[in-house]
């Protein structure tokens, strides 16, 4: 059954008001998961899906900004979504290029992409720079939207960057092996100078994390959620927060 919306919005309302703001995550990342299956439970086409779903961030980033959310990293491309059947990809870049745009006209993010860019095509490769420029003095939170995005190898590439480094400075493997740290690691991922996630969202139902985030995410507290990404609803996110909140971090202990 579901409530009358003046009940509703009163739930709401009421459950943002329980939230200390001092308990809020200050870096929160999203696997924006089940914009085909929406599609398909209403009849629509994969591209209506997608579309609905990217009208989902620029709403989801209103939120973040309302409740003083300092990082957002969203999971909007996969490397394997690079190989989609070719109909599909072409929208689906079109659609990104399109959110990049938007996002960069409201002025509600600073926006950096975090992926392997060099593999996206020309035209998104121009409009992600473009929009992390234009973007760079915005108030509102810090996104990093993940296109073309891997973590395995995000890990890689950030291995490459110390040796390429180390061997700049005239340093063996031998000394490089013998020095690496994990800092070393974190100082060369695409979210380097960044803080690590404290909660990470997944829509869809799905219990996994797919890659995402994956050096980043190990003290980090996961939150799984029924709704596909386009039903996600501010009262889902506030759920989701409160549920941060009552947890007590271990970070490993």
């Amino acid at each position: 059954m579901k409530l009358p919306r003046l009940l509703y919005s009163f739930y709401e309302h009421r459950l943002a008001r329980t939230l200390d703001p001092h308990e809020l995550p200050h870096h929160v990342g999203v696997l924006v998961d089940g914009n085909r299956r929406w599609a398909k439970q209403f009849g629509a086409t994969t591209e209506e899906g997608h579309r609905a779903g990217a009208r989902k961030i620029v709403e989801f980033l209103r939120w973040c900004h309302e409740l003083d959310i300092q990082v957002v990293t969203l999971y909007v491309l996969s490397t394997e979504n690079l190989n989609r059947p070719a109909e599909e990809l072409t929208a689906l870049l079109e659609i990104i290029t399109d959110l990049m745009r938007q996002l960069q006209d409201e002025g509600l993010c600073r926006i950096q992409a975090v992926g392997a860019l060099a593999t996206l095509p020309e035209a998104l490769q121009e409009q992600v720079a473009c929009s992390v420029r234009r973007t760079v003095s915005n108030p509102g939170p810090h996104l990093n939207i993940a296109v073309g995005y891997g973590g395995r190898q995000e890990i890689v590439d950030a291995a490459r960057e110390v040796l390429a480094d180390a061997d700049a400075r005239g340093e063996s493997l031998a000394q490089v092996a013998r020095s690496l740290s994990v800092e070393d690691i974190s100082e060369h991922l695409y979210t380097r100078g960044q803080p690590d996630p404290d909660l990470l969202i997944r829509t869809s139902g799905e219990q996994r994390l797919s890659g995402f985030l994956m050096w980043q995410s190990a003290y980090s507290e996961f939150y799984f959620c029924e709704a596909l990404w386009p039903d996600f609803r501010r009262v889902d996110f506030l759920r989701a927060l409160r549920d941060y909140a009552r947890r007590h971090r271990r970070f490993g202990g």
